[in-house]
């Protein structure tokens, strides 16, 4: 017998059909009504009261699991790095990853691009994409050799799978932990020019244009990176770029006490490029909204800033730092949820993402105004080393579903 869900008078927002007001009618674990629709007899009826209604989260590249953190944050899908251990370059290790986290959240593995992302010896592909990769990537780092990225993307192309890259000139950015500049000098830090980043790009994009293969830059910060983008975009080059809300709205300025929350990757850049960033937003050269969620405790932040790991918890604030870019007037709330899950699921391969008719029925439900304060002590990542630690944001997630299954939100 067919299990019926109807979640009436909500405000829906979807990727492709834009906001509107009615109500979405799940059937079994796929969405079978949007907009006005009719209750069935026997149907489950929940009266979402006006709230947002919209497509859960696709996460695209964490550096962790962490499903509470997930879940508070909306998440229900996640594309896994392949910085683990071990690293994804093994066709039993993908599957193991793709498996740990159902029914309540779906892993969509990419695999290393090179065997243990050493960035010579081509890792086996084929074998993993059937063991369940949805792309493969170079993890937190950039292939130096040239001929081998060009095969990387090449054989990527062959088999159908988008190229995911670390957008850094490593030979540049070797041992810096910060963008050259002010900030870097006053501080005291070995720091690299932000070039880095466009000499990066520039290369890959070359690539990219001459084999036609997919290539998606995970993390995008620089004025000059998003020329670069945009200009392949507008000759056809398959190329897609996403960013983290850090980017968007912190400079360097916010390393300035030397707070280890700040040291992230890429670094934070000047704030000619932050503003660069939200321009890029509001044009459509970003894709992806990401929370590039790497918790890491005290025995790893509570050091010098040069000693520190870097990287930030950022899955449960992703939703509530992506509507102020919505409350800013950045980007209105259908494209964000375009940025946070229909183009995630398409640089995956994967149905899903909108409100479509047929599409699984992973959904969230959305408090817009509900305030709270972040708090990084109070969080339910495994680490709460966020950036935007102390700062009052509105959004919260009320109701989050899975393949049709309500999932039980953290306390």
């Amino acid at each position: 017998m067919t299990r019926m869900i109807a979640l009436l008078d909500a405000t829906l927002a979807c990727p492709v059909g834009g906001v509107s007001r009615g109500g979405v009618l799940i059937a079994d674990d796929v969405i079978a009504a949007t907009g006005l629709i009719d209750v069935p007899a026997g149907a489950e009826a929940l009266d979402c009261k006006g709230l947002v209604l919209a497509p859960a989260i696709i996460d695209l590249g964490v550096f962790a699991i962490d499903v509470p953190a997930f879940h508070a944050g909306g998440i229900v899908r996640v594309g896994l790095m392949p910085d683990q251990s071990p690293v994804l370059d093994d066709p039993g290790v993908v599957q193991r990853a793709a498996l740990i986290g159902r029914p309540n959240l779906w892993i969509h593995p990419i695999a290393a691009a090179t065997r243990a992302l050493a960035g010579k010896d081509l890792a086996e592909m084929a074998i993993n994409r059937d063991a369940g990769a949805r792309a493969v990537g170079t993890g937190a780092h950039w292939i130096a050799d040239s001929g081998v990225m060009r095969k990387v993307l090449a054989y990527a192309n062959d088999l159908g799978l988008t190229v995911i890259a670390h957008a850094e000139d490593a030979g540049i950015t070797a041992g810096a932990v910060a963008t050259a500049g002010e900030t870097a000098t006053r501080m005291g830090l070995s720091a690299a020019p932000a070039v880095a980043e466009a000499l990066a790009i520039a290369r890959d994009l070359m690539l990219a244009e001459e084999t036609g293969a997919a290539l998606h830059l995970r993390t995008v910060t620089t004025a000059a990176g998003f020329d670069l983008v945009r200009a392949a975009k507008r000759r056809g080059v398959r190329v897609t770029c996403g960013i983290t809300p850090a980017h968007l709205l912190l400079s360097d300025i916010a390393m300035s006490d030397f707070r280890t929350f700040a040291h992230i990757s890429p670094p934070l850049r000047h704030e000619d490029d932050r503003r660069a960033a939200l321009l890029a937003l509001a044009d459509g050269t970003i894709d992806v909204l990401c929370s590039a969620h790497d918790p890491h405790g005290p025995e790893e932040k509570r050091l010098p800033f040069g000693d520190s790991a870097a990287g930030m918890a950022g899955a449960e604030t992703l939703l509530a730092l992506g509507l102020g870019l919505v409350r800013d007037e950045h980007i209105p709330l259908d494209q964000l949820f375009a940025l946070l899950a229909a183009n995630p699921a398409r640089i995956l391969g994967v149905d899903a993402g909108t409100l479509r008719v047929g599409a699984p029925a992973d959904l969230l439900l959305c408090d817009l105004h509900a305030p709270w304060q972040v708090n990084g002590d109070r969080m339910h990542a495994k680490a709460g080393n966020t950036p935007f630690d102390g700062l009052p944001v509105e959004g919260k997630v009320r109701r989050l579903f899975k393949g049709g299954t309500a999932v039980p939100l953290p306390a």
